[in-house]
């Protein structure tokens, strides 16, 4: 399960539909939840997306952003739990391409279905271990 406060999501969710026809991307910081094993997101981070192929369905978050919020994190509870991106047009499922790009198995992947230039879902994603597929981490979504 994934903690979540809503107004983050909200903010990805916001971030999706206004990237809009192409996919927008960022990263999750969080820390250790109250429950075992639990990640709590207590950021979001947005980047620029600097894909080199096509923005309409890939992304790469920018290097920059990754290495500042590292900075940013160090000497805190704190750490990069995961990234978000949208899926325009697509479900908010991994993509072939996702799994492809799935190189860090202990990150989220929070993605975010958009239609028609609105969000219609949002889901979060692990990689297995082995990085052969993806599996379903149910989303908990808290009041801030």
């Amino acid at each position: 399960m994934l903690p979540i406060p809503q107004p983050l999501l909200e903010r990805i969710t916001e971030a999706a539909e206004a990237a809009f026809p192409y996919e927008c991307c960022g990263l999750l910081a969080g820390r250790d939840g109250a429950a075992k094993g639990e990640t709590l997101v207590t950021r979001m981070v947005p980047s620029p997306n600097v894909t080199e192929t096509q923005a309409e369905d890939s992304f790469e978050v920018d290097p920059q952003v990754r290495f500042d919020l590292m900075r940013a994190l160090d000497g805190t509870d704190e750490r990069i739990v995961g990234h978000y991106h949208s899926h325009p047009g697509g479900p908010a499922m991994p993509s072939a391409t996702d799994l492809k790009m799935a190189y860090e198995t202990d990150l989220i992947w929070d993605i975010v279905a958009v239609k028609d230039g609105q969000a219609v879902d949002a889901r979060a994603h692990g990689v297995n271990p082995d990085r052969s597929a993806f599996h379903a981490v149910p989303l908990n979504l808290i009041a801030d």
